[in-house]
């Protein structure tokens, strides 16, 4: 991987440039660059445009070309007959806002990764859509494998990072992911990407959600990220400090290094209680800290994919 890759990959230059599409692009090409070819060519199976045409089939969908220059007969392949129907649903509540004012949020990490991950699947001619969702499922466009269709999306994308209203977006991940079970009829790849952070709703909840997923045969894969320095490790200077939920406003007055043990504590029981479960409903966990490039994000992808499929 060169000098130059890794810096597309930086999650702070990718943050700095135009626009949704050029990042989405960057980061993508950045990470195929560094890949050995097997990996990104094996993580799904091979696409063809036509299939032989079947007798007693409809005569409306024979590619006639074809047949003029073959003397054979095809079948056109449609998107709904693509190999994989990959929908990412993003958490786009306040608390994905956080860290405010640093270098990047994990809203705007998600959105990158939201984005990649559809020019990636649409580039090897899968079908790829998008679900946004805070309380409710808001925002919802069904996978094609177009990359004009990736136009709305990737707009989409751009006017939610760019939102600056607080306090007006909780989370209800368990409620949204149960809509989602129902919304979607055909089999395919259901990729969340989110902090995992409900406060309304007990993790206990989001098990059933996830096992309704899996019920309707869907695979699932969830990217948890978070900013692991200050959520995961909860380093702070040692000095007073006020904590404020995005998604209520209440805040809370702290000294950190006196909760430092307990917090870390629940967090790791609350992360263990997770991983433990997501092994039992065959979900495959990702955790990212939202500092690292977006090769660890995407590769890790790769590996979980070539897992769920063997």
């Amino acid at each position: 991987m060169t000098a130059q890759t890794i810096k597309y990959l930086d999650p702070l230059v990718v943050g700095k440039l135009k626009n949704i599409e050029i990042k989405a692009r960057l980061i993508v090409e950045g990470f195929i660059t560094g890949l050995h070819r097997s990996p990104y060519h094996g993580f799904s199976v091979e696409f063809a445009e036509h299939r032989p045409y079947n007798t007693g089939e409809s005569l409306k969908n024979i590619d006639w070309k074809v047949f003029a220059k073959t003397d054979k007969l095809f079948v056109k392949r449609f998107e709904e007959e693509t190999n994989l129907r990959c929908h990412v649903v993003l958490d786009v509540s306040d608390s994905m806002r956080y860290p405010v004012g640093g270098p990047i949020s994990k809203l705007e990490y998600g959105a990158y990764l939201a984005a990649a991950l559809c020019f990636l699947m649409v580039k090897q001619r899968d079908a790829a859509g998008m679900v946004l969702f805070d309380e409710t499922l808001n925002y919802y466009v069904p996978p094609k494998a177009k990359m004009s269709w990736l136009v709305r999306i990737f707009q989409k994308l751009e006017e939610v990072v760019n939102q600056k209203e607080f306090f007006t977006h909780r989370t209800a991940t368990p409620v949204v992911l149960h809509q989602i079970a129902k919304k979607i009829s055909r089999r395919g790849l259901v990729v969340v990407i989110s902090d995992l952070f409900s406060p309304a709703h007990p993790l206990e909840e989001l098990f059933p959600a996830l096992q309704h997923l899996r019920h309707a045969n869907h695979e699932v894969l969830i990217f948890q990220l978070l900013e692991r320095e200050t959520e995961t490790e909860f380093n702070f200077p040692n000095a007073p400090l006020v904590l404020k939920d995005l998604e209520t406003g209440e805040e809370l007055k702290v000294q950190p290094e006196q909760i430092k043990a307990q917090y870390r504590k629940h967090l790791s029981e609350y992360n263990e209680k997770l991983r433990r479960k997501c092994r039992e409903l065959n979900v495959d966990l990702v955790e990212v800290d939202i500092k690292k490039p977006y090769d660890k994000a995407l590769t890790d992808y790769i590996v979980k994919r070539k897992a769920l499929t063997k």
